[in-house]
């Protein structure tokens, strides 16, 4: 324990890396606490290793708390605004291209159920398509595929 708090200064810095470490690679920076503890504890080491904060734990936790807390004030909203910014994707699937015979009917604006691989599936289409006729999934959602009508089928 002595080592520790003869090296304050350092192993505080470490301790704020591997807390970086932890948000980004394991938790994939989902939630923001432990990004601002690990700032936080990087640059109380920082200050304790120039001497602009006392080398105890207690200023330790002191300095912790008020940047933890200045941190998450100041960045909050703009790591929030960054994390929503994402463009919807477009499902990717290995049932896109897949060919079925469709059990009934289908009209534009309509669904019918198809039952493939354990899942019942809301099948729709832009086109009017005929029961018994040949369709390709062109588009996957959840528990929804697009499909259209397979020329010369």
């Amino acid at each position: 324990m002595s080592l520790f708090t003869e090296h304050l200064a350092e192993t505080l810095i470490v301790i704020g890396l591997i807390l970086l470490a932890v948000e980004i690679l394991v938790l994939g920076f989902s939630t923001f606490v432990l990004f601002f503890l690990g700032l936080a504890a990087l640059v109380t080491g920082g200050l304790m290793y120039i001497s602009l904060v006392p080398a105890t734990l207690f200023g330790a936790m002191g300095s912790m708390a008020v940047l933890t807390a200045l941190l998450a004030v100041v960045l909050w909203k703009p790591l929030k605004r960054i994390q929503a910014d994402t463009a919807p994707k477009e499902v990717t699937s290995d049932l896109i291209g897949h060919r079925f015979y469709l059990p009934e009917a289908l009209m534009p604006g309509q669904s019918i159920t198809y039952r493939y691989s354990g899942i019942n599936w809301n099948v729709r289409s832009k086109e009017p398509v005929a029961a018994k006729q040949e369709v390709e999934v062109t588009r996957v959602s959840v528990g929804e595929l697009e499909v259209r009508l397979v020329q010369g089928g």
